[in-house]
């Protein structure tokens, strides 16, 4: 992760105005964190978090950096302390995509809020908070996929049991032929 000069979404301008926190979305993530043990930051985390736009070359959607360090940060966790100033980062493509900028920005202010790992709690709040769009209905997702899909060097997927030969459509590698059914 992070810059690659032109980038997959490096055609993007740096909007004019800062990003915008969409409405009540930190009102709903506080309240989903209730009684929630690893949220230790969630009783400052409305007021401690500052909304920037990524640079355009970068390749990550979103980002969340806790602006004192490493070992101050576990210090504060342990004693269940003021996080300090914390940054979140949206890459400004997402302006793109409405519902995948407040996925994408849910999914932030949890980590800001103190579920730092990408845990199936950490999943599951963001997808009830702000579910990610379908690639179906997201232009900017499928851009994505289609600009790793051009810098990818493998461009077709092969059977060995079989020979069958099809062009490459998916990021991850299919698990089993889509003619004679045997695992890849």
């Amino acid at each position: 992760m992070g810059k690659h000069p032109g980038g997959i979404l490096g055609d993007v301008k740096t909007p004019d105005k800062p990003p915008h926190v969409p409405e009540n979305i930190v009102e709903k993530v506080i309240k989903s964190l209730s009684g929630e043990l690893e949220a230790v930051f969630t009783p400052w985390i409305a007021d401690r978090f500052e909304l920037v736009w990524l640079e355009v070359d970068d390749d990550r959607l979103g980002m969340t950096r806790f602006e004192e360090g490493a070992n101050e940060l576990l210090r504060r966790r342990r004693l269940r302390l003021d996080p300090g100033e914390v940054t979140i980062g949206l890459h400004p493509a997402l302006l793109e995509d409405i519902p995948l900028y407040e996925h994408t920005f849910v999914h932030e202010l949890l980590h800001a809020s103190g579920l730092t790992l990408h845990s199936k709690k950490h999943d599951s709040l963001t997808t009830m908070l702000a579910p990610a769009p379908k690639m179906s209905e997201s232009t900017l997702l499928r851009k994505m996929r289609d600009g790793l899909l051009g810098q990818s060097k493998v461009s077709h997927w092969n059977c060995k049991n079989c020979g069958f030969v099809w062009d490459r459509k998916t990021v991850r590698k299919p698990k089993r032929c889509l003619k004679c059914a045997k695992p890849l």
